[in-house]
């Protein structure tokens, strides 16, 4: 199921799913040296620091090699308040401002608890009180701005200010309850799901 957010406030748009599944519209360094060798002689030359480091640079392809070394970073965490915690893979991660967010992390939220991230795109994502949302997937280019963002909201709810990705390419970005997907064409709002929720827990 696919609805679209068109309501006649596009800028916010409020969904509302309950265990039932009915959806409603509410309101709004390495080291190197250069060795020279003779038959009874052996010299080293120790390269300046920041000569390595160019070089280094360079041999991973510039600004390629830190895109890459980067990449599998969704976004960052710039708000926290109460306990919130992140399930990656098998282990349960503490969380603070600053902590990274990663494909495929799990973001629990408890009572009077609430988390912003902030993605690559500028993406902001707010979850509220006792939430599950689930990162399932995030690519972005900064260059083109293509890319993909995939995330579930499994209970509680999640407020959503679109970033560049959902600006230039919307139909890559989807927001999924676990009964329904929804296809946002608004530029802020927010999901809630209540009852059971299929958690999962």
């Amino acid at each position: 199921m696919r609805e679209r957010a068109t309501r006649s406030n596009p800028r916010y748009v409020r969904y509302r799913t309950d265990s039932r599944g009915a959806a409603a519209y509410g309101p709004k360094d390495s080291h190197c040296a250069t060795e020279h060798t003779t038959p009874t002689v052996r010299h080293s030359i120790a390269m300046p620091t920041h000569l390595i480091a160019h070089i280094a640079f360079l041999a991973c392809g510039g600004l390629s090699c830190i895109a890459v070394q980067a990449a599998d970073s969704m976004g960052t965490i710039k708000t926290l308040k109460g306990a919130v915690h992140i399930e990656r893979g098998a282990h349960t991660v503490d969380t603070q401002v600053g902590s990274e967010v990663f494909a495929n992390d799990r973001v629990v939220t408890g009572p009077d608890s609430s988390v912003g991230i902030t993605l690559r795109d500028d993406t902001l994502l707010t979850e509220g009180a006792n939430s599950v949302l689930e990162l399932n997937k995030f690519a972005f280019n900064t260059t083109t701005y293509d890319g993909a963002l995939d995330a579930t909201i499994r209970h509680g709810s999640l407020s959503v200010v679109d970033g560049k990705l959902a600006k230039a390419n919307p139909d890559a970005v989807r927001y999924s309850t676990p009964t329904t997907t929804l296809g946002v064409r608004g530029t802020e709002f927010i999901i809630e799901v209540g009852g059971d929720g299929g958690s999962g827990h």
